[in-house]
């Protein structure tokens, strides 16, 4: 008996104190921007997303494989990607055929928990776009709802640049 109550009181200190543990300040995530990139390979695969609300604008850059064609460089929005935890938009600017820039418009950021996974999440979406000049791209671990929306408004961004 007195073992089990050792245990109980031990068990909830344990609790207690992984419960009082907070995460690091994610306050450096209010500037979520990439500066442009050179050119190099990507990868395959997509899906996820976070919720939130309307978020910074991070950016990338590099050529694009198949998505429109022409000479000036043109601006295209991808659809707005409702998430579970909020929209997903991306406008993505065409140099050419390439893509040779992609703004995160709106991702979600409405509590700490979102801003900190975005914060790490979009700049590696911008990055493998980028790098694979499509929205086939994998999907950042820890935020497949965001890589869902992502990819979506990005196929959506080169559908439509491919009309023009």
């Amino acid at each position: 008996m007195r073992r089990a109550v050792i245990t109980a009181s031990a068990t909830a200190a344990g609790v207690v104190l992984l419960l009082s543990l907070k995460p690091h300040d994610p306050s450096t995530a209010a500037a979520i921007s990439s500066s442009p990139v050179s050119p190099a390979t990507g990868g395959t695969g997509s899906s996820g997303g976070s919720g939130g609300s309307t978020g910074q604008t991070p950016s990338s850059s590099a050529p694009s494989t198949g998505a429109a064609s022409g000479g000036a460089a043109r601006t295209v929005t991808g659809s707005a990607i409702n998430t579970r935890y909020g929209p997903v938009q991306v406008r993505v600017t065409m140099n050419g055929s390439a893509i040779g820039k992609i703004d995160v418009i709106q991702y979600p950021n409405r509590d700490r928990r979102d801003q900190e996974i975005n914060s790490y999440a979009v700049p590696q979406l911008n990055q493998e776009a980028m790098d694979a000049q499509s929205a086939h791209i994998d999907v950042v671990s820890g935020a497949t709802y965001t890589s869902d929306g992502y990819t979506r408004s990005l196929q959506s961004a080169l559908d439509q640049a491919a009309k023009k």
